[in-house]
C-alpha cells in the first residue's frame, strides 16, 4: 500500500478536496461490489462519526467483500476475525507470551490493533467474547494485565451479524448494541444487480484480488481528518437539536417498545445528521437530515414488546412512525 499521508498531504485540511475524495469512495467501492450504495454512505458516515458499524444480512450478500473494498480503497489497514463459539477474548484483543530466552512475559498484540477491523459474524461467538471489544470501541484502547494500550487511529469496528432468527447465534446484548454508531441492513440485491454480479464473476473478477479489480486509494486518514474538522463547524440549530430530542422522546412513550432511544442515541442521531449535513455539500443541519440517518442511527437501540413483535411490527416501522407524527421544525 502506498503512504496515505503522502497521497494526501496535497489536500490535508482542505474540506472540499476532502469531500470530493470521500465522494469517489462509492465509484471506487462498486469496482467490487455491485449496488448497496446505503451500506457504503453508512460506513463513510460512520468513519467521519469515529463510530462504529453492525452490518446485518443473510450469508452471501457480500458483507465481508464491501468492508475489505472499503479498506482498500481508503488505504488503511484491515484485520479479519471469524467469531465462532470457541472463539477467547484473548484471540480477539491479544496476550501476554512467555519468552523462555528472556524468562520475561512479552505483549502479542491481537487482531483488534488495526485500523478496519472487520468481526464477521459477531452474534455466532458468546456474549463474553463478544464482550472483548467494548473497551476497543469506547475507549480506542485494550487493557491486558493491567497496562493500557492504544489503538491506531483511525479505528473502526464493522461487525457483520446474521439475522438473529438463525440457528446457532447469539443475540447481542443491549449494552453492546449500544456502542455501535450505525446498524445497516444489506439486504438481498435487486434482479438487475445480481444479474450484475454474475456476469462480473464470469468475466474473471475474482473477490479474493481487489487490485485486479482495479480498486485503488482515493482517499484515507488525512482527508478524514479534514472532514472531521470541517463538521465540528457545522451548524446546528436550536429548533434541529430540539427535533432531535423530540424524535427519540417519543420513543420511548411508543406502547410497541419496551425499550426506547436513550440520551446517547441523541447525540448518535445529532452527530451522524452534521455528517450528512457536510457530505451533502451543506455546513448547517436540515430535518432531512435527521430523516435521512434516522433508522439506521435508531434502529439497533429500541427492543420490541414481544406481543407487538408477534403482530409483525419491526423496529423500523416504530421508528417511521414517531418520524411522521414528530412536528417537524420550519
Amino acid at each position: 500500500m502506498t503512504d496515505p499521508t503522502t497521497d494526501n498531504a496535497g489536500h490535508a485540511g482542505d474540506p472540499s478536496s476532502a469531500r470530493s475524495s470521500l465522494e469517489a469512495l462509492r465509484a471506487e467501492i462498486a469496482k467490487a461490489v455491485v449496488g448497496q450504495d446505503p451500506a457504503v454512505t453508512g460506513l463513510v458516515v460512520a468513519l467521519l462519526c469515529r463510530g462504529h458499524v453492525l452490518l446485518e444480512g443473510v450469508p452471501g450478500v457480500a458483507k465481508t467483500l464491501l468492508v475489505r473494498t472499503l479498506a482498500a480503497a481508503l488505504d488503511v489497514g484491515t484485520k479479519r476475525v471469524q467469531f465462532t463459539p470457541d472463539l477467547m477474548p484473548s484471540d480477539v484483543t491479544g496476550s501476554l507470551v512467555y519468552d523462555a530466552r528472556t524468562a520475561e512475559f512479552s505483549f502479542q498484540p491481537g487482531p483488534v490493533f488495526t485500523n478496519l477491523l472487520l468481526a464477521d459474524e459477531i452474534n455466532r461467538t458468546p456474549p463474553k467474547t463478544q464482550s472483548s471489544l467494548l473497551e476497543a470501541m469506547e475507549e480506542r484502547q485494550v487493557t491486558v494485565d493491567g497496562t493500557p494500550r492504544p489503538l491506531p487511529e483511525p479505528f473502526l469496528v464493522v461487525a457483520t451479524q446474521n439475522p438473529v432468527e438463525y440457528e446457532g447465534t447469539y443475540p447481542l446484548p443491549e449494552a453492546q448494541l449500544d456502542r455501535f454508531l450505525l446498524k445497516l441492513t444489506i439486504p438481498l440485491p435487486s434482479r438487475e444487480d445480481e444479474i450484475g454480479v454474475l456476469t462480473r464473476h464470469a468475466e474473471g473478477f475474482n473477490p479474493r484480488d481487489l487490485r485486479a479489480a482495479g480498486v485503488r486509494p482515493v482517499a484515507g486518514p488525512a482527508d478524514l481528518d479534514a472532514a472531521r474538522a470541517a463538521i465540528a463547524k457545522t451548524t446546528v440549530s436550536p429548533e434541529i437539536t430540539a427535533y432531535v430530542v423530540d424524535i427519540c422522546r417519543a420513543t420511548r412513550e411508543s406502547p410497541s417498545l419496551t425499550l426506547g432511544v436513550s440520551p446517547r442515541g441523541a447525540t448518535a442521531l445529532l452527530s451522524t445528521a452534521r455528517a450528512w449535513a457536510w457530505l451533502t455539500g451543506r455546513d448547517y443541519v436540515i430535518p432531512d437530515d435527521v430523516k435521512a440517518l434516522a433508522l439506521p442511527t435508531l434502529r439497533h437501540r429500541v427492543q420490541l414488546r414481544p406481543e407487538a413483535e408477534m403482530e409483525g411490527v419491526t423496529a423500523d416501522s416504530v421508528i417511521n412512525a414517531v418520524l411522521a407524527h414528530v412536528p417537524v421544525p420550519r
